[in-house]
């Protein structure tokens, strides 16, 4: 544990960060999970208009500096890649 102040506060503003971080990331996978059990139950019509809204939540996740937006591109392909196959 941090004896300085300002290390307390840094302590402090981490965690706050780290659990918004966190919640940021577990709406992506639900909403990729989301999506890819629409694919695999054969219900491509709903998937195809969840699509974008599974881009934005990706997007979103990248800027916050939650994922790289490299990874965010990689995953965007895939999902289109999986809808497509």
């Amino acid at each position: 544990m941090p004896n300085i102040k300002s290390a307390i506060k840094r302590m402090r503003q981490n965690e706050i960060r780290r659990m918004r971080n966190r919640s940021r990331l577990s709406e992506m996978r639900t909403a990729v999970k989301r999506f890819r059990r629409l694919v695999a139950d054969g219900q491509l019509d709903e998937a195809r208009a969840a699509l974008p809204s599974v881009y934005s939540v990706i997007d979103r996740t990248a800027r916050h500096g939650v994922i790289h937006r490299n990874t965010a591109a990689r995953s965007k392909s895939r999902l289109s890649k999986h809808l497509a196959s």
